[in-house]
């Protein structure tokens, strides 16, 4: 993927380095490959964004969350037991209820390329509003789930559970911590927001 190549050092094209007004104003705008734009959408948003490979990356980036916060015996919000599934090693002390968890780990809709948010469903959080989730968040997700806009994940939530279209449906958008808020956050939920994207194309 284009993104991952310029993060490790690999050479990009000339065109890359021409800025949009420097290439005349009836030249159409170069076009961001979807994951790259997520990215620095999603990184100006505060989110804290880290690709793997394969599992055995997964597992050892989440190990590593878990030990730099202290995370390891404290309670994690977890809703989906495929994930408890998932990381049955990791020994998570899960629980129902929201208010009684340091963390809240999940997975999500779609990666939303055009504003560097996370589409969620009732699939993950039930009929909880965010506000009452934990300030915390790791979310594991896939390079497949990645759309240029809303308008796409909705035709997509919409197009996977065509028997039962999931409800509460919204975006997150705001990962910064509570210091770091400003007057353009001010009245959304805000979270601490680790995502781990693991590469399946």
């Amino acid at each position: 993927m284009s993104l991952f190549r310029k993060i490790f050092g690999l050479k990009s094209t000339p065109e890359d380095n021409i800025k949009s007004e420097e290439r005349g104003k009836y030249m159409p705008e170069i076009k961001l490959p979807i994951d790259e734009k997520f990215t620095i959408n999603f990184k100006a948003n505060g989110g804290k964004f880290l690709y793997c490979e394969n599992m055995e990356e997964i597992y050892k980036t989440l190990k590593n969350i878990l030990q730099e916060n202290n995370w390891e015996d404290k309670n994690v919000f977890l809703l989906d037991s495929r994930l408890k599934d998932l990381f049955k090693d990791f020994h998570l002390r899960d629980t129902k209820k929201a208010s009684e968890s340091e963390y809240f780990l999940s997975t999500c809709e779609y990666l939303i390329a055009d504003d560097g948010s996370l589409l969620i469903s009732s699939n993950q959080i039930a009929e909880k509003k965010l506000r009452d989730l934990p300030a915390n968040f790791i979310i594991y997700a896939t390079t497949s789930q990645f759309v240029e806009n809303i308008g796409e994940g909705l035709r997509g939530i919409k197009n996977k559970n065509k028997d039962r279209i999931p409800t509460n449906i919204t975006t997150i958008k705001h990962f910064k911590t509570l210091e770091d808020k400003d007057f353009l956050t001010y009245g959304s939920s805000s979270k601490n927001l680790y995502l781990l994207l693991l590469e399946d194309l």
